[in-house]
């Protein structure tokens, strides 16, 4: 049995809960060989009944070498599904090179958000060549002049839209021409003569509606919309919360441009989750893992490098006390404590205030509301990290040489205290004002909180250690 029998697509019955490919990496060689044989038809039909998400996982597991013939050997129909699935560089990097009368045959068969969002990519040279033989080039270029991340960049302008005047019995003959734009839409926008938002109507309604019926008399005119220039984080939290599959986009007039749908949202949902933890590890730029070695290396060092120059100022502040570490040596054994305390309790608070930014559910204006419970927590956590930390000094106490073990207990108790509830409040307040100055929050945390919260972790220890224990 080859192993082309096996995959879905290819003559095999498709897996659950995994990515079809997975586990197939004999079939992943097999394409390799047949592209670097020359072997078009052969890939060709072995690709030809797999779904466009899985055409691009397998280019992304080839070498690009390999996978850009592969690409460009796919009819244009199903080529321009895949580039809708591809990221964005290596999208770019498919297409250098291509000629402007092959890629109009690959951007006509994208909805015209997508073919938009192609030409973005492209070099503006190419692209001017490109636009204007497209058969919606006008539509195209409209949504050219929305930012990228934006209702307007995400929308698509192919729908179908009523008159309230109109029966049933017309807006269905008129659904039935036009049927290749409706899509996977359940609704079905009502505007007046001017192209305003009137409201919606299901299809279900539709289909259940008696034919002579008014479109006016069933259509919901509750509809919710958004302004083109709203940021697609907003439009995928309007979504999710309100269960939306469609989300209809107007201008200040109230005018219908386009609509967005959930497929698309979906998409930014893991854009903006994988955005967030990839800033809350110290990496920036959007890492795929298509990029190249040096656009990881320029998202990742910048990190590295202010993390390295914090660590240099917690050395400085240690290398202050260079005289009470001289006095207790037993002291520097409490440095990575404080530090890894500091840096996991800032972690947690930040995450948090993250996550509920994201979600909608904490607001800037919460700084109060969320200062009171992370203050009320901090204590808790910090008096029983104190106790643990106490405890095991004496314990340790009565094993070995420690001078004063109860005010070294009391030191280290105090300063874990002060540690705990000071990295929690950084932790939980500075997402929240980045928030409200229009900063991304999910720089608080990772590096910046960790980092910030060593050194204030050190400062506070040896004060303390200073005064109550030196002293």
């Amino acid at each position: 049995m080859s192993s082309a029998e096996n995959v879905p697509g290819a003559g095999g019955e498709p897996r659950d809960f995994m990515h079809p490919l997975e586990g197939h990496a004999d079939f992943v060689d097999m394409i390799a060989g047949l592209a670097e044989a020359g072997r078009r038809e052969d890939v060709r039909q072995r690709l030809r009944d797999l779904h466009p998400a899985d055409v691009a996982g397998l280019l992304i597991h080839l070498s690009f070498d390999t996978a850009k013939p592969v690409f460009h050997w796919l009819p244009p129909e199903q080529a321009g599904e895949v580039l809708s699935e591809l990221d964005d560089h290596y999208r770019a990097r498919l297409l250098v090179g291509a000629a402007p009368e092959d890629l109009v045959p690959l951007l006509d068969e994208l909805d015209t958000d997508d073919a938009a969002d192609v030409l973005a990519d492209l070099p503006a040279a190419v692209a001017g060549q490109v636009l204007p033989d497209l058969e919606d080039s006008a539509e195209v270029e409209k949504l050219l002049h929305y930012e990228e991340e934006t209702a307007g960049g995400l929308m698509a302008t192919e729908l179908v839209t009523l008159s309230r005047a109109w029966t049933v019995n017309r807006a269905t003959q008129e659904l039935r021409r036009a049927a290749e734009m409706i899509g996977d839409a359940l609704d079905v926008y009502v505007v007046d003569e001017r192209r305003r938002l009137e409201g919606s109507v299901s299809l279900k309604t539709l289909l259940l509606a008696a034919p002579d019926a008014a479109i006016g008399d069933l259509m919901d005119r509750e509809v919710l919309s958004v302004p083109a220039e709203v940021d697609q984080e907003e439009v995928a939290r309007l979504m999710e919360r309100y269960d939306l599959v469609t989300l209809p986009v107007v201008d200040g007039a109230q005018h219908l441009l386009g609509h967005i749908t959930i497929d698309d949202v979906v998409d930014v949902i893991r854009e903006e989750a994988e955005e967030d933890i990839q800033l809350m590890s110290g990496v920036t730029g959007g890492e795929e893992p298509t990029d190249s070695v040096w656009r990881m290396v320029g998202g990742r060092l910048p990190w590295l490098l202010g993390g390295l120059v914090g660590a240099g100022l917690a050395a400085m502040v240690v290398g202050s006390f260079e005289a009470a570490l001289q006095q207790a040596v037993v002291l520097a054994g409490f440095i990575p404590i404080v530090m890894a305390t500091a840096g996991n309790v800032g972690i947690q608070s930040s995450s948090v205030a993250v996550q509920g930014l994201a979600a909608g559910d904490v607001w800037a204006g919460d700084i109060a509301t969320r200062l009171g419970k992370e203050l009320l927590v901090a204590m808790i956590n910090g008096v029983a990290a104190a106790v643990v930390v106490g405890l095991c000094i004496l314990a340790l106490s009565t094993v070995a040489e420690i001078h004063a073990p109860e005010r070294l207990a009391l030191t280290g108790g105090l300063s874990l205290i002060a540690v705990v509830i000071l990295a929690a409040l950084i932790g939980a307040t500075v997402p929240l004002l980045l928030h409200r100055f229009g900063v991304d929050p999910a720089l608080a945390t990772g590096p910046f909180i960790t980092t910030s919260n060593d050194i204030l972790s050190v400062l506070i220890f040896f004060t303390m250690a200073t005064a109550l224990y030196l002293s």
